[in-house]
C-alpha cells in the first residue's frame, strides 16, 4: 500500500491526542509510572482482519514522547488472525502507557474499515465489479477512511464536492429535468471534470444516454433491474450501484455486470476491528 503524507495525518492525530489529554495530561499513568521507566508492548489483533492505520498508532506515540520508536510486523492491507502481532513500540513507559489509547482507536476504527470492504471485495471478486466508499465518511476523518478502503481492496469515490459534478435527484429537481441539470453542468465545468447522474428508474436512464454524461449511479436498483440498466448503457458510461447494499446483497448486483458498488456503511458506521496492547517488558 502506497501511504498518506504525514503532513496529512499529524494534524488528526494531534486533535485526538489533545482531546485526551485535556488539561492536566495522564494522571493516572504520571502518579504511577517513575518517569525514568521504560518498556515494550505489542499490538495484537484480537479477532481476523485487514490492518489500516499503522502510520496514525506511530504518529500517536511519536507526539506524546519522540523517544518512542514503533515497528509494525503488518503492513497495512495485511491480513490478521486472532492473536497476530501486528506490531510493536518500545520507549519510555509513561509515553506508550499515555499514547496507547489514541493509537489503538485509529488502529482498530480504520482497520475495521478495510475489513469491512475486504468482506465485500473478497466477495464479489469472481467478477469484474469493484466496491468503492462514499463521501459519508465521519468527519475529519475523510481522507484516513478513505485510505482504510484502499487497504481492504476498494476504490474510491470522490474526495470532495469539488473532486466532481454528482448529479442528484434534488439537483433534477431543482432544475426541471436531467437533460437540463446535464447541460448545465456540461456548461459550467471544465474538460476534466467528470460528470457523473443518479437515476432511480430506466427511463431516466434512457433520458441521461440521450444528454450523455460519464458515468451513472443507478440508485435502489434490484439485480433484474440493474442487469436491464447495464444493457441498456452498454458500455456507454461508467455503471455505479448503490443503495443499503450490504455483503449478502453484493454478489448479485455484482452479477448484474455493474462497474462499481458504493457503500456507505463501509465508513459511516463500520464496525471497528478489535485490536489490543499487550505489556511486553520493563
Amino acid at each position: 500500500m502506497r501511504t498518506l503524507p504525514d503532513i496529512a495525518i499529524e494534524p488528526i492525530v494531534r486533535a485526538a491526542l489533545l482531546e485526551d489529554l485535556g488539561r492536566a495530561g495522564d494522571l493516572t499513568t504520571d502518579a504511577i509510572i517513575p518517569a525514568g521507566q521504560t518498556g515494550e508492548v505489542a499490538i495484537v489483533a484480537r479477532e481476523a482482519g485487514v490492518v489500516a492505520g499503522a502510520q496514525c498508532a506511530a504518529w500517536a506515540w511519536k507526539l506524546v514522547d519522540e523517544r518512542v520508536q514503533t515497528s509494525f510486523e503488518v503492513a497495512d492491507g495485511g491480513r490478521v488472525a486472532p492473536g497476530t502481532v501486528i506490531g510493536r513500540a518500545a520507549g519510555p513507559m509513561r509515553g506508550l502507557l499515555t499514547g496507547e489509547r489514541v493509537a489503538l482507536n485509529f488502529l482498530g476504527q480504520l482497520s475495521g474499515v478495510a475489513t469491512g470492504t475486504a468482506r465485500i471485495a473478497d466477495a464479489i471478486a469472481h467478477t469484474n465489479a469493484h466496491v468503492a466508499d462514499t463521501r459519508k465518511t465521519v468527519p475529519g476523518l475523510r481522507a484516513l477512511q478513505k485510505y482504510a478502503v484502499a487497504c481492504g481492496g476498494g476504490q474510491n469515490h470522490r474526495f470532495g464536492l469539488d473532486d466532481a459534478v454528482l448529479i442528484k435527484d434534488n439537483h433534477v429537481a431543482a432544475a426541471g429535468s436531467i437533460t437540463e441539470a446535464v447541460r448545465r453542468a456540461k456548461a459550467a465545468v471544465g474538460h476534466l471534470v467528470k460528470i457523473e447522474v443518479e437515476v432511480d428508474t430506466l427511463d431516466q436512464l434512457r433520458e441521461l444516454l440521450a444528454v450523455g454524461a460519464d458515468a451513472v449511479l443507478l440508485d435502489n436498483m434490484g439485480p433484474a433491474q440493474l442487469a436491464e440498466a447495464v444493457a441498456l448503457v452498454d458500455g456507454r458510461m461508467v455503471t455505479e450501484a448503490s443503495g443499503r447494499i450490504t455483503p449478502d446483497t453484493a454478489v448479485a448486483i455484482a452479477e448484474a455486470g455493474v462497474d462499481l458498488i458504493s457503500v456507505g456503511w463501509l465508513t459511516h458506521s463500520a464496525r471497528v476491528l478489535d485490536v489490543g496492547l499487550d505489556f511486553v517488558a520493563a
